[in-house]
């Protein structure tokens, strides 16, 4: 059977669990150090998987994406957050120590070009790498494209999300007093780095739960109680990078440096009805990138694991180990 035939959830279509072959705590400079997995074949199709949040960490199902036979897949941790150390720190972490982290994990790892596949603030850090270094790309896989605008964050954190989700807005504002709501995440940002433990993992658990409520189309608005160092380090650091406009020299940056990308191919999976990431960001993207394809999944949120989307993304994968040598 068709693995990619119909489906009743997300797990099916994904390649059976697998442990990795080598995990390292790599040290990157300025008191970090990265956590890093390879995992698959050691003589694979090199791919790298960027997670999101900022903060969000990689997970064991992320290997799944990829034919463990034919793939070499690649994750890490990214700065304070996982099992990267020290957690939750924002010294030293931006969108440049990031891109600079992954050319030291390739370097490393004696890999000369690679796939780069992520999704939400992954999508966002695969752009910006690539545009960093474009000679290092065979190939991107995006998913829930984030394009770190300030259109995409008041979408998010200034009503537009909490028109569809109003009993949830209502709860994420309603921790807030009235005279701050012109900037939540201002407001958050003073909460979060209060030093006050206590009140840090309050709202930053109201944070992390605003976001996962949302995240699946099958979501009835409990995205349930993120565990407090998760939350802690979630939030503090997508916050962080939000307050910094991701740390980009100008709003929209990404799409102004498509040209440097432009021969690099690759592939854009979209939920219809994310949420998070609307897919207005998506078709700009793909617009601006003649050499990308666009794969809108009709029945799907923001969630890598959306069936829809995990079906889109392995018959990519599956594509790509096919014809890239």
């Amino acid at each position: 059977m068709d693995r990619t035939a119909g489906h009743k959830s997300a797990a099916q279509f994904l390649y059976p669990p697998i442990e990795p072959f080598d995990q390292r705590m790599l040290d990157v400079g300025d008191g970090h150090t990265l956590y890093v997995e390879q995992s698959g074949n050691p003589a694979g199709l090199p791919v790298v998987v960027l997670h999101g949040g900022p903060g969000g960490g990689c997970s064991p199902a992320m290997r799944r994406y990829f034919d463990p036979q034919r793939y070499r897949i690649v994750l890490f941790d990214q700065r304070g957050c996982g099992r990267s150390r020290p957690h939750a720190s924002v010294e030293a972490n931006t969108t440049w120590h990031l891109v600079a982290d992954i050319e030291r994990i390739r370097k490393t790892l004696r890999i000369d070009r690679w796939v780069v596949f992520g999704g939400s603030w992954g999508a966002t850090l695969s752009l910006i790498y690539t545009q960093a270094h474009p000679d290092r790309a065979l190939h991107l896989v995006l998913r829930g494209v984030f394009l770190m605008t300030r259109d995409e964050l008041d979408w998010f954190y200034g009503g537009g999300a909490g028109r569809f989700w109003p009993e949830l807005w209502h709860y994420f504002t309603g921790l807030i007093p009235q005279s701050e709501h012109d900037d939540l995440i201002a407001a958050y940002h003073r909460r979060l780095f209060s030093g006050d433990r206590a009140v840090e993992t309050r709202f930053a658990r109201a944070w992390a739960n605003w976001e996962n409520a949302l995240a699946s189309i099958a979501s009835d608005g409990h995205g349930g109680d993120s565990p407090a160092e998760y939350a802690r380090a979630f939030a503090r650091l997508e916050n962080h990078y939000f307050i910094n406009n991701g740390f980009l020299e100008e709003d929209g940056q990404i799409l102004r440096d498509m040209d440097r990308i432009a021969h690099v191919p690759g592939d854009i999976v979209q939920g219809r009805y994310d949420m998070i990431c609307p897919p207005a960001s998506a078709v700009r993207l793909h617009r601006r990138w003649p050499a990308s394809e666009i794969h809108m999944v009709t029945h799907a949120g923001h969630a890598l694991s959306e069936p829809g989307i995990s079906a889109a993304l392995v018959r990519i994968t599956d594509r790509l180990a096919a014809n890239l040598r």
